[in-house]
C-alpha cells in the first residue's frame, strides 16, 4: 500500500500535476464547506443542501450544450434557484422545506431536458456526477481559492444576522433585520459552497460536506464561532485523508472523502467530551436529547 510518504511525494511529482490542484481545491471546498454548513445545521435545513446540488444541474446543462463553463453555469442555477427559494419561503403558508422540494426537483428535470438534447451527454457528465481528480483545470484552482474568499468574507460580514434570524425569525424582524436577504444571503453561500465541492467530489455526494462535518462539530462544542473552525477543520482533514486513501487503494475520491467525514461525526458522537454517547452514559446530557440551539451558541462570537 502506498505510504504518506510516498504520497507526499507524488504531491510534488511533475507527472502528476492534477493530483495537488485536486487536493487544494478539496480542502478548500471542505473548509468552506465547514463553516457554511454549521449555519445549515444550525437552522436545521439540511435539505437546502441536496436542492441546491440539485438545482445547479440546468445551469450545467446548459454550459455543457454551449461549451461554456460548467461551474460558472451552476452557480448561475443555484443562485437564481436559490433566490426563488427564499423569495417563496417568505409566506408563512408554505414550510420553507416544500418550497425546496418543488424547486430543486423542477430545476433538476429541467437540466435533464435541456442535456438529453446533446448527444454524447452521458459520459461527459460522470465527472459532475461523482467527481473527478483528473479533470480539474488550472484555472479552478485560483478561481476556487478566490470565491473561497469571498463566501467566507461575506460569513463574516453578515455572521450575527445570519444566526439571529436562524434561532428566531421573528425577533430579527423585530429588529428591524431584512430576512428575506438575509435567506438570500445564506443560500447563495449554500450554493457557491456546493459548487466549489463538486468538482471533486460530485453531485451526487455534496451534501456530506456540507453537513457531516458541521455535525460532528456540533457534538463538540455549544459556541458557533469554535463550531465553525472545528467543522472546517474536519472537512480539511478530511478531504487530505480521503485524497491520500483514494489514491493508495484506487477508489473513488468523493466516496472515500465522505467516508473519512463519516468516521469523524462517528467518532465524536462516541467521544465527544460534552456530548458524547460514552460521556452521556457517564452522567452527561445525551447527544441526542440536546433542545434546539439556543442564544448560548452566540457565546463570544
Amino acid at each position: 500500500m502506498l505510504t504518506p510518504l510516498d504520497f507526499l511525494h507524488d504531491l510534488v511529482n511533475p507527472m502528476l500535476t492534477f493530483l495537488p490542484k485536486a487536493l487544494v481545491v478539496s480542502m478548500v471546498a471542505a473548509l468552506v464547506c465547514g463553516v457554511i454548513g454549521s449555519h445549515v445545521v444550525l437552522r436545521g435545513m439540511t435539505f437546502i443542501g441536496d436542492a441546491v446540488a440539485h438545482s445547479v444541474f440546468p445551469g450545467i446543462a446548459v454550459a455543457f450544450v454551449l461549451q461554456g463553463s460548467l461551474v460558472v453555469g451552476g452557480i448561475v442555477a443555484g443562485v437564481a434557484t436559490a433566490v426563488l427559494i427564499a423569495l417563496f419561503s417568505q409566506t408563512k403558508r408554505l414550510r420553507e422545506d416544500s418550497v425546496i422540494g418543488v424547486f430543486f426537483v423542477a430545476a433538476f428535470a429541467l437540466g435533464i431536458v435541456i442535456i438529453s438534447l446533446s448527444p454524447g451527454y452521458a459520459g461527459s457528465l460522470t465527472s459532475f456526477l461523482f467527481g473527478s481528480i483528473t479533470g480539474i483545470p488550472d484555472e479552478a484552482v485560483a478561481f476556487t481559492v478566490v470565491m473561497a474568499v469571498g463566501v467566507l468574507g461575506v460569513a463574516a460580514l453578515f455572521h450575527k444576522e445570519l444566526v439571529v434570524v436562524s434561532l428566531d425569525r421573528e425577533y430579527a424582524r423585530s429588529l428591524g433585520m431584512n430576512v428575506l436577504l438575509l435567506d438570500i444571503v445564506l443560500y447563495v453561500l449554500v450554493t457557491l459552497a456546493v459548487v466549489m465541492s463538486i468538482q471533486t467530489i460530485g453531485n451526487v455526494l455534496v451534501l456530506a460536506l456540507l453537513v457531516t462535518p458541521a455535525t460532528a462539530a456540533r457534538m463538540l462544542t455549544d459556541r458557533l464561532v469554535p463550531m465553525m473552525a472545528t467543522a472546517a477543520g474536519i472537512g480539511a482533514g478530511s478531504a487530505f485523508v480521503g485524497l491520500y486513501l483514494s489514491w493508495a487503494l484506487d477508489v473513488p475520491t468523493g466516496g472515500t472523502i465522505v467516508l473519512v467525514c463519516t468516521v469523524a461525526f462517528l467518532l465524536a458522537w462516541a467521544f465527544g467530551p460534552r456530548h458524547g454517547l460514552l460521556r452521556a452514559r457517564g452522567g452527561g446530557q445525551p447527544s441526542w436529547r440536546m433542545t434546539k440551539p439556543n442564544s448560548a451558541l452566540l457565546g463570544q462570537s
